[in-house]
């Protein structure tokens, strides 16, 4: 594993980059659970547009270091400014407009990145956190990972998209309900959920989640794409429009170099090379 040269600024979120063609970015605050601060939205802002022009990068893993994902916002810096910040209307329209960008260059950017986006979690990801990892393509956890709203407790309404992916994970009823009650999740109630899409032994957790994603890197890129841009647009388009964005994209893939090296791998009853065009 080498390091990528991106210079987002900040040790806390550090980019790297594997041989085959997967990135990852890991939240890197162990000494606060991975909180999220300003450094960490800097982070994300210089990294992800880099990492989504890249034609060599198939597959994004998100992670953390220390055993925990991402705690969310950082609590005690909250208290903190809570002490100190200036009140009144111009200075919450301040804040919202903040929040508004933040959310956009992270779960939105997260969303719309054009290769699937795996989230590791090897430990909490509570509040922000969470809606960070909902806003992934594919959740896997470890064992004793654990995954919370958390919001309740600290008097927020919830922020980061938690509660538009929620929604479209679990339904609406149980969103409120994880929401208003905010219960620790273990990962394999997280599973059984439809929240994480696998659980793997804590030993060795990381390797296993860098393996699966292997494994996604292995697929043929363009085809992924499109199958993720398909899927998500299902959330707001009418049938029709789903299927005549379906027959653009099955022709354009169809086009490609890769699926002409499956079809023939196929016949010739051997593994195929996907090279991305």
């Amino acid at each position: 594993m080498s390091k990528i040269d991106l210079d987002t600024g900040t040790d806390d979120l550090i980019g790297w980059i594997v041989d085959d063609h997967i990135a990852v970015l890991s939240f890197n605050r162990p000494s606060r659970r991975n909180a999220l601060s300003a450094e960490v939205y800097e982070g994300f802002v210089s990294t992800l547009p880099q990492l989504a022009a890249d034609p060599a990068i198939r597959v994004l893993m998100l992670t953390g270091t220390g055993g925990a994902f991402c705690a969310g916002g950082d609590v005690k810096a909250m208290n903190e400014r809570n002490q100190s910040s200036a009140s009144g209307t111009g200075a919450s329209e301040s804040r919202v407009d903040d929040l508004r960008l933040r959310q956009r260059q992270v779960s939105l950017a997260l969303h719309q990145f054009p290769q699937p986006v795996v989230a590791a979690l090897p430990g909490a990801a509570a509040g922000a956190g969470f809606s960070i990892a909902m806003a992934a393509d594919i959740r896997l956890a470890a064992e004793s990972a654990l995954l919370v709203t958390a919001f309740a407790g600290v008097g927020a309404s919830g922020d980061f998209g938690g509660s538009w992916f929620l929604n479209r994970l679990v339904g609406p009823a149980k969103a409120k309900e994880l929401y208003f009650t905010s219960p620790r999740l273990t990962a394999e109630e997280s599973l059984a959920l439809g929240l994480v899409n696998r659980v793997l032994p804590d030993e060795g957790f990381n390797q296993a989640a860098l393996d699966f994603c292997a494994e996604l890197a292995q697929r043929p890129p363009i085809a992924l794409r499109y199958m993720k841009e398909n899927i998500d647009r299902a959330d707001t388009a009418d049938l029709a429009d789903a299927l005549d964005a379906e027959a653009a994209a099955m022709v354009r893939t169809m086009a490609t170099v890769d699926h002409k090296e499956a079809a023939a791998a196929f016949v010739e009853k051997r593994q195929a090379n996907f090279v991305g065009r």
